[in-house]
């Protein structure tokens, strides 16, 4: 048939080491800055469950506030990583 090609393109781009190494550097301490916020939270969840179930926004508890934070703050980890791992054009 003509038009179809399914030969692999060859035309995959290869990166630098150094921008490799720069991208991986930034995702690791952005790794472990998200983990520390979970470590937080764990920790308050596991040796002070009694403060977790206080009210703390809007009648919502420190777990259900702390836990959306977690997903928001993943949120905004990723787009920090995306933003600080662009590629310069």
């Amino acid at each position: 048939m003509a038009g179809l090609d399914f030969k692999a393109q060859e035309t995959r781009e290869q990166e630098d080491a150094a921008v490799v190494a720069y991208n991986t550097q930034v995702g690791v301490v952005l790794f472990f800055i998200y983990v520390a916020f979970y470590g937080g939270f764990m920790a308050l969840s596991a040796f002070r469950p009694e403060l977790m179930s206080k009210p703390f926004a809007g009648g919502a508890n420190l777990a259900v506030v702390y836990g959306f934070a977690l997903i928001a703050a993943a949120l905004v980890l990723a787009l920090i990583y995306m933003r600080l791992c662009r590629k310069s054009k």
